[in-house]
């Protein structure tokens, strides 16, 4: 049986399973509360491998194999990186939101955790900054998964993208109506046990293909690119160097302030499943970053002849190594992952309209109703969005990521690890953290720099501490 339909075969199961999870996980919701939150009744494993597949998606399978395909041992920053922002929240922020959020806030979402008391002062303005920070960012990132989905159907079987991207956003869109939070959740733990089996079987075997570990360190010397044995890459003079590989430290300051992330601690029954929860999250990680890592360098050193483009290295190394109805499969796995990646932050994107703002209707079973078609409306614009620009919007994703991280991240530990702030102390770090991303990120010079990755992220919290001691004073 041709490669090619393999593919569409495992595609097809994929999608009615995950169709069939929806379905199931449609009889959970009785109210939004279940629909946003799970009922606060998520185990460690759904939790820790639908919340690690929700902050890596198919940026870690194709973005970080490709870098270090592209860039050498540099590269191996990043699951330090990553590793790191998996610590940090697992171990700072997860305990502690849970039990702020399952006590007297009762909040739903990290704004309305953030806000404050609904009759508080500044509830209202610091809610509307909030969801339109929100909502830009993640559409922007929803309509990159689909934009990703749309050009993988395109290439394996020729079909036309705008029909690849809206039969994906379709089957996405389904899912997470039917089912909600339970549906994300569930779909996103398969995802990332995919995710995870990957790492694990593709890099092992590129590993043993360009003959081990020995003959992998001689081959990346003989790599005739600068800085591409270097773990400081090759950037002209330490300063320079060193602010690199800060800048790839610097993704892991982006970890806690993903609300489509953390709200899988909000979400979990008590302590003794989170910390079962944070071994599963761990572990994932280590598998799964380092062995992205791992398959760019084997890729890079097992073909003398560079690749047009450095993110298809995963599915080049695929191709060559496995058993056609092998790597059919496994490609149907990585771009079922694709496809459902977008679940979480269309889920985080729709509370952010449909919850934070206070609306609210008159049943349970209304404001139900009233988040699944805000679901709709901003897939719709996210396929509208993948439909018309071009192919850049897939380098946005990190952006939409330092640009949430900078924004809700300084807020987040702040009001965790010290006390809440008021509503100006909130605007100002939040506005200050995201504005700095989106000034970062226009200009070329500084786009992908440690300005970009740490800056916003600073500049937040100095503003944050000024602001509360001057409240403090007062």
């Amino acid at each position: 049986m041709p490669p090619a339909h393999v593919v569409l075969i495992t595609l097809l199961v994929y999608k009615a399973t995950l169709l069939a999870i929806g379905i199931l996980a449609e009889r959970l919701n009785r109210d939004e509360a279940d629909f946003l939150l799970g009922g606060r009744r998520l185990g460690p494993l759904v939790a820790a491998i639908s919340a690690s597949a929700s902050s890596s998606s198919v940026w870690t399978l194709l973005g970080v194999s490709g870098f270090a395909y592209r860039e050498g041992l540099v590269a191996l920053w990043l699951v330090p990186g990553c590793v790191g922002g998996f610590a940090l929240n697992w171990f700072l922020v997860a305990r502690r939101l849970r039990a702020a959020t399952a006590g007297a806030t009762g909040a739903l979402t990290v704004t309305e955790f953030l806000a404050g008391p609904q009759r508080g002062r500044g509830f209202l303005p610091v809610r509307i900054v909030a969801t339109a920070v929100l909502v830009f960012s993640l559409v922007a990132y929803v309509a990159s998964q689909f934009l990703g989905a749309g050009k993988s159907f395109e290439s394996w079987f020729e079909t036309d993208r705008s029909v690849a991207i809206g039969i994906s956003a379709a089957v996405v869109v389904l899912y997470t109506v039917l089912g909600g939070f339970w549906a994300v959740s569930l779909t996103d733990t398969l995802q990332g046990l995919l995710m995870a089996l990957a790492a694990l079987a593709l890099p092992v075997t590129a590993l043993v293909a360009v003959g081990g570990p020995l003959a992998l360190a001689h081959g990346i010397a003989a790599v005739d690119a600068p800085g591409y044995a270097s773990v400081l890459g090759s950037g002209t003079g330490l300063p320079h160097a060193l602010l690199g590989v800060l800048a790839l430290l610097g993704i892991g300051l982006g970890y806690p302030g993903q609300p489509h992330v953390v709200n899988r601690f909000m979400a979990l029954r008590d302590d003794r499943a989170l910390i079962v929860a944070r071994r599963y999250a761990m572990l994932w990680a280590l598998i799964v970053y380092p062995g992205m890592v791992l398959l760019g360098l084997c890729g890079r050193v097992a073909d003398a002849t560079p690749l047009a483009d450095h993110e298809t290295v995963f599915f080049e190394v695929a191709g060559a190594l496995f058993h056609p109805v092998l790597a059919g499969m496994l490609l149907a796995a990585v771009l079922s992952a694709i496809m459902s990646t977008a679940d979480s932050q269309l889920l985080v994107a729709s509370s952010a309209l449909s919850h934070d703002l206070g609306w609210r209707a008159r049943s349970a079973r209304g404001d139900l109703l009233r988040s699944r078609l805000v679901v709709t409306g901003i897939s719709a614009i996210a396929v509208g969005l993948a439909l018309t620009i071009d192919d850049t919007i897939f380098g946005s994703v990190l952006f939409a990521w330092t640009a949430l991280g900078s924004a809700f991240g300084p807020l987040l530990l702040w009001t965790l690890w010290r006390r809440p702030v008021g509503p100006l102390a909130t605007l100002g770090a939040m506005l200050v953290g995201f504005g700095a991303s989106v000034v970062a990120y226009s200009f070329a010079a500084t786009r992908g720099t440690a300005v970009e990755r740490v800056l916003p992220f600073v500049l937040a919290v100095v503003v944050l501490a000024a602001l509360d001691r001057r409240a403090a004073e007062r």
